[in-house]
């Protein structure tokens, strides 16, 4: 079974009997962003689709004893988890390339290509920040949590979250200059 980014897999008969209404309607609402979390972590491209279900399982399995605070933190410190554990596992860490759904209607091929390359790219410099940087990079400026909610997540303090991200954003900014000052685009 596969899953698609733009939207999540059906539950099995079995599954969708015992899932309460909650999960169900978490399962729809976040799926594509878990997912799209997952691979911007690290995990490969042949384990996301293990890797979603590991996270919605836990979900599954903790959503009783949630306490409500930030459920989209709550689900990214799930999401971390999972992808470090799929990281530490797995023979290559950046073996493929990511061919994310797009937004827009039917691109041409150029356009195509051009956003792949960007895509590859993305990827290429996250590679290059060590993973505390790149967890705090990829919540706050990919995923648009706030400080709190990253700190929340990972379970760091707040002054942690901001210094890791400053450190990331300054990482990732020169990375992208000297890709940029060997006369590569994007």
């Amino acid at each position: 079974m596969a899953f698609s980014l733009t939207r999540p897999v059906a539950l099995s008969p079995r599954e969708e009997a015992q899932a309460p209404a909650a999960f169900k309607a978490i399962y729809a609402q976040h799926f594509r962003n878990v997912w799209r979390t997952l691979r911007r972590l690290g995990v490969s491209e042949a384990q996301l689709e293990d890797a979603a279900q590991d996270v919605f399982l836990v979900v599954h399995r903790k959503l009783s004893g949630f306490d409500g605070a930030s459920l989209r933190g709550w689900l990214y410190a799930i999401a971390v988890r999972i992808a470090s554990d799929y990281r530490r596992s797995a023979h290559q860490r950046r073996t493929a390339a990511l061919t994310e759904a797009l937004e827009d209607a039917a691109p041409g091929p150029a356009r195509t290509s051009e956003l792949n390359e960007s895509i590859r790219l993305l990827h290429t410099l996250l590679g290059e920040l060590d993973q505390r940087k790149r967890e705090v990079f990829v919540l706050g400026e990919l995923e648009q949590l706030s400080a709190p909610e990253i700190a929340e997540a990972l379970g760091v303090n707040l002054n942690t979250v901001y210094a890791r991200l400053r450190a990331a954003r300054q990482q990732f900014d020169a990375a992208l200059k000297r890709h940029r000052s060997r006369g590569r685009t994007p």
